[in-house]
């Protein structure tokens, strides 16, 4: 069986090229079984998985516990929100616990940028990264570009537009990084004040106006608005900020060709998209959803299989 080049998956910086084939491939065969009468394998029946979360989390929390029990792990839920980190346990501490009881992998979002990859140097379990503050979310790029190879064939060549909130977006450093390693050219599209100072250095063409960006594209990958994590107020109002970023049909209506439309989630309909866009024939949105389940399957199973 082939294997990964490393022991943990913290962000799409660790990996090869060939590590994102061979995540690809399992996943193909994934999807494959995921599309069967019966759904289940029993690929990881041996393996205890904790979903360690830190921070909220719906999509994300979900499609992991169902590649879980999809692949027959047993699976244990942690949430900080009811457990002894509000009794001021420490990280350490906290994964310690859940390891003392014969946990083999841990999943793991974090608020904190770098948390799994300090805690990959301190305990013996796998560690996948599901979020880490505003740095990366590598099974959300791995099925976002497995996504555009399933719909347009390939990645390697194609243009793909990442529009919106950059700054606060730890999908969009994600993808920037594995859309490179398989040949794509990205570009990022967003108001100054939503764009890292340092993103030209990652190698990206740097765009304001939504249309140009729409024009130049194969694929739009539509950030969401972090209101969240933004302290301060970075652009006058939500509906100015649609005005200039939002896309819709009559948008797209104006380009040249056939764009395709991605979206993390969740989507603020009538922000950066309407209804019209998300729901249209463009839209990969429910397509990238179940090829969620798929990549975190073939993710769990790759770094299972080095134990």
């Amino acid at each position: 069986m082939q294997q990964l080049s490393t022991r943990h998956l913290l962000g799409i910086e660790n990996l090869s090229p060939a590590d994102i084939g061979l995540i690809f491939e399992t996943a193909d065969n994934f999807k494959a079984v995921l599309n069967r009468p019966i759904k289940k394998v029993p690929s990881l029946r041996d393996i205890t998985i904790a979903n360690v979360f830190f921070e909220n989390s719906t999509r994300t929390k979900l499609s992991f516990e169902l590649a879980e029990k999809r692949l027959s792990a047993d699976v244990v839920n942690f949430a900080s929100g009811s457990s002894s980190v509000k009794k001021g346990e420490t990280l350490i501490d906290t994964v310690n616990n859940i390891l003392a009881m014969k946990v083999d992998m841990v999943v793991m979002r974090h608020s904190s940028p770098g948390a799994p990859h300090f805690l990959s140097r301190h305990i013996q379990a796998s560690i996948v990264n599901a979020g880490d503050g505003t740095h990366e979310h590598p099974t959300q790029a791995l099925l976002d570009a497995f996504s555009i190879r399933e719909k347009l064939g390939e990645v390697a060549g194609k243009k793909v537009a990442i529009i919106g909130d950059i700054l606060h977006s730890r999908v969009a450093l994600s993808n920037i990084f594995c859309l490179q390693k398989l040949g794509a050219e990205v570009m990022v599209c967003g108001p100054a004040t939503l764009l890292p100072r340092y993103i030209r250095e990652l190698g990206v063409q740097v765009e304001h106006d939504v249309f140009r960006a729409l024009q130049w594209c194969d694929v739009a990958n539509v950030l969401r608005i972090q209101l969240e994590r933004q302290q301060i107020k970075y652009f006058p109002s939500l509906r100015e900020y649609s005005l200039y970023y939002g896309i819709n049909k009559k948008l797209l209506n104006r380009l040249d060709k056939e764009i395709v439309i991605m979206h993390p989630g969740p989507i603020n309909r009538g922000v950066e998209l309407n209804s019209d866009v998300a729901d249209s024939e463009h839209s990969i949105i429910l397509q990238q959803v179940e090829n969620g389940v798929a990549i975190r399957m073939a993710v769990l199973y790759l770094l299972a299989g080095q134990k």
